[in-house]
């Protein structure tokens, strides 16, 4: 026996490749595997094992086990979930945009081959991208202004900031049902358009409890309360962008702002039940609470409930039989997606925070499908489509942070290895804008977007755009403190970066989504382009890649200025220390070109 266990045992083929093992890379154990068919190597498999240590015969069994969830997962989809029309994974539709080619680690510069291979977008902590990092930079350790009004850390003032006084009377104002209508259509052309989650069947239910004046104390009327909330809110600053607004429903602001600070009283105080509840409806709350801490210019509270909505929806997700309806679970993969969008644009500023997760997970959850968010079929298509477009770049945007800016792995310092890897993520870029639905086309320039959504995709394009530029710029700053020459190519990447920079900052303008969700964010992304220009304005060799700028820190400081004040219960302290870092940038910058 023992001498056929042996024999048996010299004729087991080892389950990595030759080729992996001698790299001391995960081998997939086919033929070929993914490793040699990206390379184009030979796969050949050794007929006598190397003898395997104990975590070599963990990782096989590991490595069986997901080929074989893998599987089984395919099979039940094929059986139970036809495929969507809106998932680009297995859509050969324009949608494709939404999942752009993932990067060989081996290759930064050629987009792997496997296409099953798992390739998650996850933004670095620590990442050197913030406005705190630029403005560590040596170019301005002889400006003493900046670093004067430059008091604190932006998570320690927003962490010292006074709490939030909730009114303690429980009587709501008298709504007729018109208002009631407005109120809701608002949050479904606003809210429920950028960030699809709430379905029609539950607004129903919202609408009917509101306007029966039923709601009471549990989780559906903590539900309503947010709903309308929002609703409020978004209408309030539809009245304060929108400037064709009629001059009598402007002087009704101070009303509507009133009404999204009661409703959101009423549901803070039953929101203890969304944390003790384990369903969809909990973690609609959850999410919903987060975004109206958004609208409040609280990044840290904002955080922190969507962190607890997508814990509590990653949990459902992992055990989707206690509510079996595809309408639960579509609804959970959405709120996934947006948590994923939020948390993501919240690290990118404040990169020690801590993250839930579902950034390691989310090549492996579906995207958005059918849902029944909106009455009318046509908005309810471009609402989705408009979300995947959102998914798709915040995905590219952590490819970036990571590939360029993470804090042991990135790039961006290394002018050897850069060029590659920005040359794959423009292009991932341009793909990106290039499938883009016909109405969310927009040119790169300062002509007025066919729409509002597209404006807001531009934003985001030329922000991703400025970002993937910048190490030229670092580079080419290098360079010029060193009194070294700035070559060619690293100047013609310093002028890509501070035209998409400029124009970035150019375009700004109130969208209702920047100022009802992203002014937090949107103010700290300014005071970085206000910086950087300042950066190159002080070396001549660059200064003739900035455009005309003259009027650009006024334009930036007048609209931020506007939109701290919109929440009316407070101030956002480090939304307004960058707006003094975007007026003392813009007092040095206009010193240095009129000098």
């Amino acid at each position: 026996m023992e001498d056929d266990s042996e024999s048996r045992k010299r004729k087991r083929t080892s389950h990595a490749c030759d080729s992996c093992r001698h790299r001391k890379v995960r081998c997939d154990g086919r033929h070929p595997c993914a490793t040699c068919s990206s390379t184009g190597e030979n796969c050949l498999y050794g007929a006598e094992a190397i003898p395997k240590s104990k975590s070599d015969l963990i990782l096989d069994v590991v490595l069986r086990s997901e080929r074989m969830l893998q599987d089984m997962t395919a099979h039940l989809h094929t059986l139970l979930a036809p495929a969507s029309p809106l998932d680009p994974r297995i859509s050969s539709s324009p949608l494709a945009f939404v999942s752009p080619p993932t990067i060989d680690s081996a290759h930064p510069h050629r987009p792997a081959s496997s296409p099953d291979q798992i390739s998650n977008a996850i933004l670095s902590q620590f990442h050197s991208s913030t406005t705190e990092s630029i403005l560590a930079w040596p170019q301005f350790k002889d400006f003493h202004r900046l670093r004067r009004n430059y008091r604190g850390s932006v998570f320690h003032l927003e962490s010292q900031r006074p709490n939030l006084n909730y009114r303690s009377s429980g009587v709501l104002p008298y709504l007729t049902t018109s208002e009631t209508k407005e109120i809701l259509s608002s949050f479904d052309n606003k809210v429920n358009f950028w960030y699809p989650t709430l379905s029609q069947a539950k607004r129903a239910e919202v609408e009917m409890k509101v306007l029966s004046n039923s709601l009471s104390d549990g989780i559906d009327s903590c539900l309503a309360f947010l709903v309308m909330a929002l609703g409020c809110a978004g209408h309030y600053i539809g009245l304060i962008t929108d400037a064709t607004a009629d001059p009598v429903e402007l002087d009704s602001e101070h009303r509507w702002r009133l009404l999204n600070s009661l409703y959101f009283d009423h549901a803070f105080k039953q929101v203890h039940l969304a944390q003790a509840e384990c369903s969809t409806t909990a973690v609609q709350c959850l999410f919903f609470t987060a975004l109206y801490f958004a609208f409040l210019q609280r990044p840290i509270q904002a955080w922190s409930f969507i962190s607890a909505a997508a814990i509590k929806c990653r949990l459902l997700l992992s055990y989707p039989a206690s509510e079996p309806t595809s309408e639960h679970l579509e609804c959970l993969r959405r709120i996934f997606w947006s948590c994923y969008i939020l948390e993501s644009d919240y690290l990118a500023e404040l990169s020690a925070l801590p993250q839930a997760g579902i950034a390691d997970i989310e090549s492996s959850v579906p995207l958005p499908g059918e849902y029944n968010t909106h009455l009318s079929s046509a908005i309810e298509e471009q609402s989705s489509l408009y979300f995947l477009a959102c998914i798709s770049m915040r995905r590219l945007l952590n490819r970036v942070h990571d590939l360029l800016y993470a804090r042991n792995s990135g790039v961006a310092s290394d002018v050897n290895q850069f060029p590659s890897v920005v040359a794959e993520l423009d292009h991932q870029l341009t793909r990106w804008k290039d499938l883009l639905p016909p109405p969310f086309q927009f040119a790169i320039n300062q002509e007025a977007a066919p729409s509002i959504e597209a404006g807001f995709l531009r934003q985001r394009y030329l922000a991703c755009k400025s970002v993937i530029y910048r190490p030229y710029l670092t580079a080419g700053l290098s360079l010029t403190t060193r009194g070294e020459q700035v070559p060619d190519t690293v100047y013609e990447g310093c002028k890509t970066c501070l035209e998409a920079c400029c124009l970035h900052a150019q375009n700004l303008q109130g969208f209702p989504q920047t100022v009802m969700v992203d002014t937090w964010i949107c103010s700290l992304s300014m005071a970085s382009v206000m910086l950087i220009a300042l950066a190159a304005a002080r070396e001549a060799s660059l200064r003739t890649c900035l455009p005309n700028i003259n009027e650009l820190g006024p334009h930036l400081a007048k609209n931020l200025t506007k939109w701290m004040q919109v929440p009316g219960r407070g101030v956002s302290p480090s939304v307004m220390q960058s707006v003094r870092l975007i007026e003392d940038a813009s007092v040095s910058l206009q010193n240095i070109l009129e000098a």
